[in-house]
């Protein structure tokens, strides 16, 4: 039996989805900004020195922005972050630090910067969760490898951290005691800049870290300065480093000159412990800012109107403990939808929320799949002849960009000339030529992919260069005829829990190995 007529006659059983919520890459410098606030915040009110110095705080927010940048610059080439490494061993700096709570903070900063560039924002809402001296307990936590990561680093500066149940996580920052994250966990995940924010807003002083993530386009952080000089905080960039500061942040008026999940983020982040009210305009809607509103506001922050245009911040002095429970994610259930209608499968995806998924449906219904919705489900019902359509990637509501490359690999199998235009990062098609060392027809021109369907692809040998282009090509391995074999899946462990295991029980014949001998075996059992 073929791996599509396995997942034809399979059923997604209950209890897949309910693992975690992954943000969208967009998040990445919005959380970095915001956190980086919320740890001068933190900073500021928590000082026990004997001269508070203001520039040092502000610098804990640039600190945290600029490495997020460093993240995202390096994420995806293994020389270019040693060359990166070597180059930033050579730089000392010439002021000393005098409170080695100071270093804490820093180090805090940096680690934020670094969780922020992974670009998956329930590490912001793990983050946050420092910014309390009580108890937080969070629900549906992904059990990937940046989580983990995360949370030692967490635990290295002080923070209690429990695991209750395998994906529920307790959280207490009131035993914090230094910032001083270890560069064993800086340097294994990208995201680890949410520290920034967090301890900005909960010790006053933060330090700034360069974005990170997958290297698929540039990141403007123009709108999070925008923002935070909105609310009071001065701004610098300086030497490949954002610095921040401000005595007090007060509440402002911020109007997006472009929707943006990351900004968005940040300022709410920044304003809900700023003195006064804040209002933000043109901002994004997508579900995971609903969802780290949410949360925000279980913690005792004052947060309205997340999910329109309009968000509305009444600043609050401190908050508080919580218990929360992280929304589905809709990009690893749109994978799991898409790969269905590539491989001519029936799938039920449970335990998600259909609002989040109606782009998705929408474009899957175009190119003829049928799709059913209940209450907390999907089934994607595909049958063959598929047709050609046009995808354009938009902010929320819109067709995401996340599921940009999971769309073309159903494209390259539909009847008929797609296209597929990238309007949020311009470098997104860089799996384009290893789909069509597989037998696909797809040529870009500028930020448009056109696709012209066949009836069938090949195994091969391929390479996923990001997050989401990863799961499109096991996606396509999936559909092809005979055994394909893709290397750098770390990409796709940062975001997919147990991705291998929930295709297994999907009928697929897929194994993860670690080695050539254990690659043969695999090859011997899947032909």
């Amino acid at each position: 039996m073929s791996v599509k007529d396995m997942i034809k006659k399979s059923v997604l059983e209950s209890g897949v989805f309910d693992q975690y919520n992954i943000s969208s890459i967009l998040v990445a410098l919005a959380a970095a900004l915001a956190l980086g606030i919320l740890i001068f915040l933190v900073y500021r009110r928590f000082y026990t020195g004997v001269i508070y110095s203001r520039t040092f705080a502000v610098t804990l927010v640039g600190m945290t922005v600029l490495t997020c940048m460093v993240t995202l610059a390096i994420s995806t080439n293994v020389v270019i972050s040693l060359g990166m490494v070597g180059a930033l061993s050579i730089v000392r700096f010439r002021t000393a630090v005098k409170d080695p709570m100071d270093l804490l903070y820093l180090f805090w900063a940096i680690t934020t910067g670094i969780t922020a560039g992974a670009g998956m924002y329930v590490l912001a809402l793990l983050a946050a969760a420092i910014m309390t001296d009580e108890t937080v307990t969070i629900e549906n936590v992904p059990n990937v490898r940046d989580t983990r990561v995360l949370l030692q680093a967490i635990e290295g500066i002080g923070a209690k951290v429990k695991y209750v149940y395998n994906n529920t996580v307790q959280i207490n920052g009131g035993s914090i005691c230094d910032i001083n994250v270890d560069y064993e966990y800086i340097k294994k995940i990208r995201a680890s800049y949410y520290l920034l924010g967090a301890l900005l807003g909960k010790y006053k002083r933060s330090q700034v870290a360069l974005p990170g993530g997958c290297n698929i386009g540039s990141r403007p952080i123009d709108q999070h300065i925008k923002g935070f000089k909105a609310l009071g905080a001065e701004v610098e960039i300086e030497h490949g480093k954002i610095s921040t500061k401000a005595e007090h942040l007060v509440g402002g008026h911020v109007y997006f000159d472009v929707v943006t999940v990351g900004a968005t983020i940040n300022l709410m982040l920044a304003a809900c412990l700023a003195e006064g009210d804040t209002i933000l305009e043109n901002a994004a809607k997508e579900p995971h800012i609903v969802d780290v509103a949410n949360f925000l506001n279980a913690m005792g922050a004052n947060i309205k109107g997340a999910g329109t245009d309009v968000i509305r911040i009444k600043g609050v002095s401190k908050l508080h403990g919580t218990t929360y429970s992280i929304i589905p994610d809709q990009i690893e259930a749109g994978t799991f939808m898409f790969a269905s209608a590539a491989t001519r499968g029936d799938v039920v995806v449970r335990d998600v929320i259909p609002k989040h998924l109606e782009s998705l449906s929408a474009k899957l219904i175009e190119v003829g799949c049928e799709v059913i919705e209940g209450d907390d489900w999907v089934r994607v019902i595909s049958k063959g002849n598929l047709k050609s359509t046009n995808v354009k990637t938009l902010p929320y509501p819109g067709f995401p960009t996340d599921m940009q490359p999971q769309m073309a690999v159903v494209l390259a199998l539909a009847h008929g000339t797609s296209m597929v235009t990238e309007s949020i990062f311009e470098n997104r098609f860089k799996y384009v030529d290893e789909l069509n060392r597989m037998g696909c027809h797809i040529k870009v021109e500028g930020n448009t992919a056109y696709i012209e369907g066949v009836d069938k692809i090949t195994g091969a040998q391929m390479s996923a260069p990001d997050l989401r282009a990863g799961a499109a090509l096991v996606i396509a391995a999936l559909s092809a005829d005979g055994i394909s074999e893709i290397e750098d899946i770390e990409y796709i462990q940062r975001g997919y829990e147990d991705f291998e295991g929930k295709l297994r029980g999907l009928g697929a014949m897929i194994e993860r190995v670690d080695s050539e001998r254990e690659a043969l075996k695999a090859r011997l059992k899947i032909g």
